[in-house]
Order: C-alpha cells, then sequence, then structure tokens
C-alpha cells in the first residue's frame, strides 16, 4: 500500500467496485484514512516488512460501518448496514505453503472464530489471499465450490475447501465459467495460478451476478483484482 493509496482509490472509481478487501498491505497501525476520489481504507498490521490487511470503502458506506474487528494482520472484518441488510466483510492472507504448521493453524483458528461470531441471519463476504490452489472440477464437493478453478488442488488448497464445508459457505469465483486469464488471480514469472478467492454463505449465492478477474490494472504487480457482482435482497 506504500505509495499506492490514489491509485487504488482511481481503480475502484474507474471499475466501479464500492467494497475492496486488501492483504500484504505492509503498513503498521490499527487506523481507518482517505486515500482519495472518495474511498476510506480500514486496515491493521503490526510489522511494516510483512503481512497487514485492510477494506477499502466507498465513502457512502462508511458512513454505515457498526463494527471494525481487527484480529490479527492477516484477518479483520467490518460490519456494514445497508437498508437494513447486516453485511460482513472479512479480509484474510493465509500463511504461504512453506511457513510453519502452527502459523497456518492460527490463520484458520481466527478465521473460524470470526465466522462464527457472526449471526446466520447476516450476509457474509470473505475476499481473501489464500496462497492455496484449490484446483479444476469439484466431484465431491458440490455443495461448496464450482468447477471453474485452475490447475490442480494442493494440500493447503484442502483446507479451503474444508473450512467452507464447516462454515457453510461457497467458493464463489469457482461457479463462474470463464476464459483461464480472467480465472488466474497471480501470475509471476512462468507461473500462473489462482490463489485469490471471494467466499459467500451458501444460501446468498443467488445474490451472486457475476465474478471474474479484472485484468490490466498494474496497482499489484503480480496478483490480480478478483470482483463480484452481489445485489442486497433487502
Amino acid at each position: 500500500m506504500t505509495g499506492k493509496g490514489r491509485e487504488l482509490a482511481d481503480m475502484m472509481e474507474r471499475r466501479k467496485v464500492d467494497i475492496l478487501c486488501v492483504q500484504e498491505t505492509r503498513w503498521k497501525g490499527s487506523k481507518a484514512r482517505s486515500i482519495g476520489a472518495g474511498f476510506k481504507l480500514f486496515y491493521y498490521g503490526v510489522d511494516s516488512m510483512r503481512n497487514g490487511v485492510g477494506v477499502v470503502l466507498k465513502e457512502e458506506f462508511g458512513r454505515n460501518v457498526l463494527e471494525v474487528k481487527r484480529v490479527s494482520d492477516r484477518v479483520m472484518s467490518l460490519k456494514l448496514e445497508i437498508e437494513g441488510v447486516m453485511l460482513n466483510v472479512v479480509s484474510g492472507y493465509a500463511p504461504q505453503v512453506g511457513c510453519e504448521l502452527e502459523e497456518k493453524e492460527r490463520f484458520w483458528g481466527e478465521l473460524d472464530e470470526v465466522i462464527e461470531s457472526i449471526p446466520t441471519g447476516e450476509r457474509v463476504v470473505i475476499g481473501a489471499d489464500f496462497n492455496f490452489n484449490l484446483g479444476e472440477g469439484n466431484t465431491g464437493d458440490e455443495e461448496v465450490m464450482g468447477k471453474f478453478g485452475v490447475k490442480e488442488r494442493n494440500l493447503e488448497g484442502q483446507m479451503v475447501v474444508d473450512f467452507a464445508e464447516r462454515m457453510g459457505m461457497a467458493v464463489v469465483n469457482t461457479y463462474f465459467q470463464k476464459r483461464e486469464e480472467h480465472r488466474v488471480t497471480y501470475k509471476s514469472g512462468g507461473r500462473s495460478t489462482q490463489v485469490d478467492y471471494i467466499l459467500c454463505r451458501r444460501g446468498n449465492l443467488k445474490e451472486i451476478s457475476d465474478c471474474k478477474v479484472v485484468m490490466g490494472e498494474s496497482v499489484a504487480r503480480q496478483h490480480r483484482m478478483v470482483v463480484c457482482r452481489m445485489t442486497l435482497m433487502v
């Protein structure tokens, strides 16, 4: 995020994005600040060299924030009230494949705790860099994901599927048939994969009409923004 606040706000305005989850912000502190163009960033980080998560809101939604939970530099959530509907937005940044098992278990424990604390009748949307690959196809996992992943699932990718199953959630990106370049969320050198995902409660999946990767933006060199269109049923 260093030096990129206005660039991020301009991208959101141009792409008509109202709410954006960001990860690996590398900003130390626990604050909310304007980043220009009518957007406000809520963020949390404990080290300016690693991790950090945040949620950027269009100014009109910023006034509707009821609660901010800054759990760790890998998990935070915001609760908004939009025309009487409670919407919880969770930003997550999972440990990379090579990290210690203890760190991975701590992340999943924190994410579980946040989701379990949200009343059943409220909407939940998770925007996360899971650093794991769920893979293509959904045999045996039809309740929590669609067929349209990328490549093969790795061991950590199974953790995402298990989380979705126990929390009654669905992995939104995988339900929409797109060309591979609109499914790949991370590209570096010769490596391209899908590690960034949007999740919602299974019962609210019908409120999402589209989900795809946005190409051609340079705010993040390797990660691409994943966007979904959600219409809240008031």
